[in-house]
């Protein structure tokens, strides 16, 4: 054979390489130099199928956090029109099913049109006027002299006003309470002086008022204002507080709110509750605190701190837990200064019961961990969510899971208006076969998908919790998805963007003290204001009637501080709500009977 100017290497040339090499002249050498170009192609073509699904995986991790960034976090599924109902073959059972859907969906249609109908023959006209409660005062706008006289017949008589109603703001009005206590001799001066009892106050020498402190949390807390921007409020009444002194009266109201607020996580932690959790930067003190040996949360601490000095670093993340009781209207809220699973075990110490959470690996293993005292709720927001997430890879097999998935909500909405027990009986009915569907189609489907794509993930999300999953089907208290607690995370997200930092480890208990009570007063529809300032007076009287003062029974007797157009928003809304699924229920039926 022909030979070229250079010698043939040991080692497979790199198939890149410009050069030229020598073809040897014998078969055995032309076989061992295929098998290395073999070999090296096979390398490349396997380094490039690397390569392009690491391509692929950046792009959708980009574009999830583009996403997170830029787009909108909806997570509602708007289905193609054209898109063919799902079919559930001969099943009687998924027959039947999907006829009493489309029965109830008709029988919630005609209950929402009677309603709305109710509503707008007995809607009072709508009217201009301002609350009849309002205080008015009034104002003579006399024309000029000239007008008021006439040239023949002199001055002219009032025949008649025209009223106009124009709405005034004053701001916040600040007064100082001078308390005098007079004191009362006996006249010969010997036995003794009587004056009356010095009532007790937030601060040393009752120099601020409930209604302050009530005015610092609520606004902190409530619309999220942080001490500098308090300070300008506070100085458009004309009093203009130094920060410390804000911080100092809101401490001193947490001081005296504490025991309510441990009245009322005791009281969450009876019944199944959901939780989640949400960061929340603290400052590191100047040297790390000492420790109770007999409190493991306080060991927690010193162990968190003491990793973040040695790491040079001046701020940790520390996290805002919130408790969302199902059957009471209460929220709780419980401050750590890490992720770590110490956090919700040691709040749910003698807890027994459902918690709904996220599979966090806190949450996952936490059946084990409490001797099965506390068996852990998965969310399908969460499931939905990850399969939402892998729709641009896989489009056709998560529209069918989103289809599904939809099944299990369109039960869900129907479940609302039914007791505990026909509820979880509900779903035992209609629920079950279609997440034995949903299982099924994840068992057929992960051979065929990568492993490493978003799409595989959603799957391995379905099938390693399964369990999980099916926890809500048992009891009828527990919701489909943990959605109400996650927003409860706004009320600190929103203050974060605010207040940016907690400054100690003090400041963030005390977060969540007041939390607890501001987020409840919410829950329930109250004017958060009131409601503490009236909390705050009973406290420092020397009440401890807490069941009295919790937000669902302290309302019962003060209508006038509920907030009911809240709720009127929230029946709207959910009616709307029922009404487009109900639609949407009545069309699929249609379209399944006439494909």
């Amino acid at each position: 054979m022909h030979e070229a100017t250079t010698h043939v290497p040991q080692e497979a040339p790199a198939l890149s390489s410009a050069a030229t090499v020598t073809l040897p002249d014998d078969l055995p050498a032309c076989h061992a130099l295929l098998a290395q170009q073999a070999a090296a192609i096979t390398e490349l073509q396997d380094s490039r199928a690397k390569l392009s699904q690491q391509l692929e995986e950046l792009n959708l991790t980009l574009t999830k956090l583009l996403l997170r960034l830029e787009g909108h976090r909806r997570e509602r599924v708007v289905c193609d029109p054209d898109q063919l109902p799902l079919d559930f073959g001969d099943d009687p059972q998924a027959q039947d099913a999907l006829a009493d859907a489309a029965e109830e969906a008709e029988k919630i249609i005609q209950e929402y049109m009677v309603r709305r109908e109710i509503q707008k023959q007995n809607k009072p006209p709508r009217t201009e006027k301002f609350p009849e409660h309002l205080e008015r005062y009034e104002v003579t706008a006399e024309p000029p002299p000239e007008e008021q006289t006439c040239e023949t017949h002199g001055p002219k008589n009032v025949i008649g006003y025209d009223t106009t109603e124009t709405l005034e703001f004053e701001r916040p009005k600040l007064k100082v309470r001078v308390t005098k206590y007079p004191k009362y001799a006996c006249s010969q001066g010997t036995c003794g002086v009587a004056q009356a009892e010095r009532p007790t106050g937030l601060v040393e020498g009752n120099r601020f008022d409930t209604s302050i402190a009530a005015e610092i949390i609520t606004a902190k807390y409530g619309y999220h204002l942080p001490y500098h921007r308090q300070q300008d409020y506070f100085a458009a009444s004309g009093w203009v507080p130094s920060r410390s002194t804000l911080l100092n009266i809101l401490a001193a109201a947490e001081f005296v709110l504490l025991p309510l607020a441990d009245y009322l996580a005791g009281l969450v932690r009876q019944s199944g509750l959901g939780c989640d959790e949400t960061r929340v930067t603290l400052i590191l003190p100047p040297t790390i605190p000492e420790v109770d040996a007999d409190d493991p949360r306080s060991r927690r601490v010193q162990e968190v701190f003491q990793e973040a000095f040695d790491a040079g670093k001046t701020s940790i993340n520390g996290r805002m837990w919130a408790y969302r009781s199902f059957e009471l209207p209460l929220n709780v809220f419980d401050f750590t200064v890490s992720r770590h699973r110490d956090g919700p075990d040691e709040f749910l110490e003698n807890f027994q019961g459902t918690l709904m959470a996220d599979c966090y690996s806190g949450f996952q293993k936490i059946g084990v961990r409490s001797d099965e005292r506390i068996v852990h709720a998965a969310c399908w927001a969460h499931a939905r969510r990850k399969i939402l997430e892998g729709r641009s890879s896989h489009p056709t097999q998560a529209a069918m899971l989103l289809a599904l998935v939809q099944q299990l909500y369109d039960i869900e909405d129907r479940a609302k208006v039914l007791s505990y027990d026909d509820r979880r009986a509900l779903r035992q009915r209609e629920a079950v076969p279609i997440l034995d569907r949903i299982e099924a189609y994840v068992d057929e489907q992960t051979p065929s998908v990568l492993p490493k794509s978003v799409f595989a993930e959603a799957l391995a999300y379905l099938r390693n919790h399964r369990a999980a999953l099916r926890v809500y089907l048992t009891d009828g208290r527990v919701p489909i998805d943990n959605n109400d607690v996650e927003q409860l995370m706004k009320q600190v997200a929103v203050g974060r963007k605010n207040w940016l930092f907690l400054g100690s480890l003090e400041a963030g208990r005390r977060a969540a003290t007041l939390l607890t009570l501001v987020s409840s007063a919410l829950r329930n529809d109250l004017d958060v204001w009131a409601y503490l300032k009236d909390v705050l007076d009973q406290l420092l009287a020397g009440s401890t009637d807490y069941e009295s003062l919790r937000p669902d029974v302290w309302k019962i007797s003060r209508p006038a501080a509920v907030r009911t157009y809240r709720a009127d928003e929230r029946r709207d809304a959910a009616d709307l709500r029922r009404l487009r699924r109900a639609r949407r229920r009545q069309l699929d039926h249609a379209r399944g009977k006439n494909p």
